[in-house]
């Protein structure tokens, strides 16, 4: 389907570094893109450098204020907490700013190759910093890339963005910076916030006429629950929009082996929701997608298997999941991390699921939580909720 795509890459983006102990080490986007560059799947894209966001991009939704207490923190890497930074989730470092704005302006540069047609789909596997608020890190997140780009294409004058976001924490930062602009159709699909952060993303928050969705799925969903829930929200409500520009987020901290949550996707299946954007974004986008990485905290087994796969979609030439890793990456990741990598590009799943056509069961936690959703947002944009 896709006709040009484009990875947005520099090595200092691995400088957004919380420190040894943290999460969100950067190793996981450096053994991404060296599976990529291995397995051939680079050389079917254009990869291309961006440049830091300036003060007044990050402006789009960030305060002025807050940017300027970013960057008293970056300089001495002395905390603040009155913005977040300096907390276990966000430990403040010298070069805070630069790092941050350096994963916003590769989101950006994504969002440029789209809105002016220089490539059909662009990525930012850096990026996806959903949490961070107007003035307040939050979750890992200092500067909300996926934000600040969807703010710049309406400041060029778009009509109409969706962003759908796939990773395992509702995307609050985005749903709040956009929650009462009609322009903007923000779905996120998440663990229930009553077991996991942000303790956000219920069903009834609709935002402006439904322009807020939220699917709060139950721990221990897999698979088979996590694509019908995908199914029955996602691909009516883009039908309906009809957005000029599609933009997705990518956590892969859903699936089974991530440390910090609860639900137990395989790659298998998130790579099938990687494909089912794709044709979405043909089918309801023109063929406009945006996309980003997000959360993914098991650095060896998921996250580059998981991206890989994402950036291989883009280009139009998926990978097959049989095929083994390459001696050299495994090599590599070894050396990197001490761990034992995985030896192809499959779990071995086969991810099927039923849609609701025939019906649903209001026994079923999972197709509760669906019920929930449609029948909160659906009449909203002219849907039908029922099956």
């Amino acid at each position: 389907m896709s006709r040009t795509a484009r990875v947005i890459w520099d090595d200092a983006l691995i400088t957004y570094d919380f420190g040894h102990e943290h999460p969100l080490a950067p190793v996981r986007v450096e053994l991404t893109m060296a599976l990529a560059r291995e397995l051939g799947v680079l050389d079917k894209v254009e990869v291309t450098g961006c440049a830091p966001a300036t003060d007044d991009e990050l402006a789009l939704v960030h305060k002025r204020d807050y940017i300027e207490a970013v960057k008293r923190v970056s300089a001495t890497g002395t905390p603040d907490l009155s913005v977040g930074l300096g907390t276990s989730d966000n430990p403040a470092f010298a070069g805070v700013h630069e790092a941050s704005a350096l994963i916003a302006g590769a989101s950006l540069a994504a969002a440029r190759a789209v809105f002016d047609g220089t490539a059909e789909h662009a990525v930012n596997v850096a990026g996806g910093l959903h949490h961070a608020m107007a003035n307040l890190a939050s979750g890992f997140c200092v500067y909300n890339d996926p934000a600040v780009a969807i703010a710049w294409l309406l400041a060029q004058g778009v009509g109409k963005i969706a962003y759908v976001d796939v990773d395992v924490h509702h995307g609050d930062g985005v749903q709040a910076l956009f929650y009462d602009d009609p322009r903007v159709l923000t779905i996120s699909l998440h663990e229930g916030p009553r077991t996991l952060f942000p303790g956000t993303g219920f069903p009834e928050e609709t935002g402006a006429d439904g322009s807020a969705v939220n699917v709060a799925l139950p721990a221990g969903c897999g698979d088979a629950g996590w694509l019908r829930a995908f199914d029955a929200v996602v691909p009516p409500l883009l039908r309906e929009f009809r957005p000029d520009i599609l933009v997705t987020q990518h956590g892969c901290d859903s699936h089974a082996l991530d440390p910090l949550a609860h639900l137990m996707l395989s790659l298998d299946g998130q790579r099938t929701a990687y494909e089912a954007l794709h044709r979405l974004a043909h089918e309801t986008a023109g063929g406009r997608w945006l996309a980003t990485g997000g959360g993914g905290y098991e650095l060896v087994q998921v996250v580059p298997r998981a991206w890989t796969h994402l950036i291989a979609e883009l280009s139009g030439h998926p990978v097959d999941p049989a095929t083994p890793t390459p001696e050299a990456w495994r090599q590599f990741a070894r050396e990197r991390t001490g761990e034992a990598p995985p030896l192809t590009m499959t779990d071995g799943r086969n991810p099927e699921f039923r849609d609701l056509s025939g019906g649903y069961d209001p026994a079923d936690p999972i197709d509760r939580a669906v019920m929930a959703t449609r029948n909160a947002v659906f009449p909203l944009h002219g849907l039908d909720p029922m099956p």
